[in-house]
């Protein structure tokens, strides 16, 4: 190119210059423009800081998936008191809809006594073993040989079941021995007869009558945790002895008692626990206004797992509720008084995926918050300079009273 049309491409160019420069001599700087130029500076700080502590925050994603995770079992975590019912009535039941049962859950929880001002009892929580329903044949072996006199003194002892014999399958009554309680216990569940340890002689023995004497007018706080299958089912906290005879789940309960199944639910949640969650249970009080009540609570849970930067991945679990109170009076038929939790999953779990801000979205907030100031700015400005302009110019030809 020659001179020439480098001086004409030149002119091109800078005709699409979208900035031009004014002369120094133009320029007309008011007190106004400066006013205003201060205040758009501090206006614009303002929004900066807003914008970055924006971007320094997290985004959570929720996302929807199929729950694949059925092979696992579920925790639950339960805080509940019981201010009118004592540690040694009351069970910690679990059945589901494979038939799996537990009765009287033991493992993992702990069961505190409470005074009748709802004070602790000076002593540590008990935690018992796992129930006498669940112990294999070699500890029965076990209780029965220490419940027996000592080797040397004659034929071993062979103790009363009061009249609970076993029935074959021809129909005769075959004598059994019952040297402990707790065989005494097992006789009168097998025959659906109500069991009262006040007339038997090995629950006087070994002191059962007596701690239920003791506990009389206690309450009790059950906490702690155990594990079910991932399935439909439902755990209870009741009164009386829990059994099963005939496939069915029974409670041995004296309706007779007036039993008061007033409850506070402290705490109730599946999976790991999270900090800061709130469920829908939580702090819950119930009262027990005529007594003999049975509380249900019908429970829908929703596995959830929490992605959150630098963590593993925590695996827990929302629900939702909804309550229902029948009082069955002396009529166990159609219930048993207690507080009672069905429970079932659903197929779907939810994921929330935390993730940081782009920085891209960051430097595009900060250049509408610099243009759209300036801009804006830019027309108070003229505003108000025409507007006072135009004033003077009336205040010096007289037209402005």
């Amino acid at each position: 190119l020659n001179e020439r049309e480098r001086s004409r491409l030149m002119q091109h160019l800078k005709s699409l210059d979208a900035y031009p420069r004014y002369l120094e001599d133009f320029r007309v700087r008011t007190t106004s423009g400066a006013l205003i130029t201060i205040a758009c500076t501090l206006f614009m700080a303002v929004l900066f800081v807003s914008e970055f502590m924006y971007y320094l925050q997290v985004d959570i994603h929720p996302e929807l998936t199929v729950d694949t995770t059925r092979a696992e079992r579920l925790t639950v975590n339960l805080n509940i008191t019981f201010p009118h019912l004592a540690c040694s009535y009351i069970s910690v039941d679990a059945l589901d809809v494979t038939g799996e049962h537990h009765i009287d859950i033991k493992h993992g929880i702990f069961k505190k006594r409470l005074d009748r001002r709802g004070l602790p009892i000076g002593e540590a929580p008990i935690k018992e073993e796992l129930s006498s329903d669940r112990k294999d044949e070699n500890e029965r072996e076990n209780e029965a040989v220490a419940a027996a006199p000592a080797a040397g003194a004659g034929t071993p002892a062979c103790g009363s079941c009061y009249g609970a014999f076993t029935t074959t399958p021809e129909g005769l009554q075959e004598p059994e021995c019952c040297n402990t309680c707790t065989e005494v216990q097992e006789a009168y569940r097998r025959k659906g007869w109500q069991f009262d340890p006040k007339g038997i002689s090995q629950c006087v023995q070994e002191g059962v009558v007596k701690k239920v004497a003791q506990q009389a007018g206690e309450g009790c706080n059950i906490f702690g945790f155990f594990k079910v299958n991932k399935v439909a089912g439902n755990f209870h906290i009741a009164p009386g002895t829990s059994f099963q005879q005939g496939g069915a789940h029974n409670h041995d309960i004296d309706m007779s008692l007036k039993l008061n199944n007033t409850h506070v639910i402290h705490s109730l949640s599946f999976g790991e626990k999270f900090q800061g969650a709130v469920n829908p249970l939580d702090g819950l009080t119930v009262i027990d206004e005529q007594s003999g009540g049975m509380f249900q609570y019908y429970l829908k849970i929703v596995p959830t797992t929490y992605r959150l930067l630098g963590q593993p991945p925590l695996l827990t679990n929302q629900f939702s509720v909804t309550g229902f109170t029948r009082y069955v009076a002396n009529d166990t038929s159609n219930g048993l008084p207690g507080a009672f939790f069905t429970y079932d999953l659903s197929p779907m779990m939810v994921t929330y995926v935390e993730e940081h801000r782009e920085f891209t979205h960051f430097l595009t907030g900060v250049c509408a918050i610099v243009g759209g100031v300036f801009t804006v700015a830019g027309l108070i400005d003229k505003l108000v300079y025409q507007s006072l302009r135009s004033l003077s110019k009336k205040i010096e030809l007289g037209k402005l009273s």
